[in-house]
């Protein structure tokens, strides 16, 4: 990928996803919690968080869309793994979150494309309890042109609606002039289908960055 012909950035805008992105992902959280528990890591995903392939009315899923309270969620993935024959507990998965270190590398692309005169914006799955919480990680009113958390908006990632609502908070943004980085591959793919650039944000996260530096000459 690169910028435009004749000059000039390749997109009018850059969306990111926030956890996994700019701090740890919550799925090698999940990784380590299923191995220390001695269970499939695909289970324990089944279970605490639902298909993340799809938005369905898993509680999990629902609690992202500001739906259900995070305790009322706990209570209810509890009863989905005992059904597995695991007793899963989702705050226990938000003690192997911790706080962990800013990606500050992340941090400092994002002062980039706004200094080449890209809008940016922060396309976050979150629940409502935990909004004063990640926003204090980084400086998003800084950083971000548009914040949209799916526990305010009532829609969650991979649903295209609000893809298309953050591009239309971004001013109208046309999907093939904005790129979109998340760390879950379903996410990209999802982004990919409405005619986004979609990066995949690895454990190294330097291919992505590299991937949108270079939309910017």
């Amino acid at each position: 990928m690169s910028g435009a012909e004749g000059g000039g950035p390749a997109v009018d805008a850059v969306v990111w996803d926030f956890g996994g992105v700019f701090m740890a992902s919550p799925f090698e959280a999940m990784r380590q919690l299923a191995e220390d528990r001695g269970i499939p890591h695909e289970l324990a995903i089944e279970v605490l968080f639902g298909s993340y392939d799809a938005d369905t009315d898993h509680p999990w899923h629902r609690a992202e869309r500001g739906e259900l309270d995070v305790v009322s969620a706990r209570d209810q993935i509890r009863e989905i793994g005992r059904g597995h024959g695991h007793d899963l507990d989702l705050f226990e998965l938000m003690r192997y979150l911790g706080g962990g270190a800013v990606n500050e590398a992340m941090v400092e692309l994002v002062r980039r494309v706004r200094a080449a005169g890209v809008r940016t914006a922060v396309l976050t799955n979150n629940i409502v309890e935990a909004k004063d919480m990640w926003r204090g990680l980084v400086p998003v009113d800084e950083l971000f042109d548009v914040i949209v958390d799916s526990s305010e908006v009532g829609m969650r990632k991979p649903n295209p609606a609000i893809y298309h609502h953050t591009l239309a908070e971004l001013g109208g943004v046309e999907p093939e002039r904005a790129a979109f980085l998340d760390d879950y591959p379903g996410n990209v793919a999802a982004a990919s289908a409405i005619g986004m650039i979609g990066i995949l944000v690895e454990l190294d996260a330097t291919p992505a960055i590299a991937a949108v530096d270079a939309l910017l000459t």
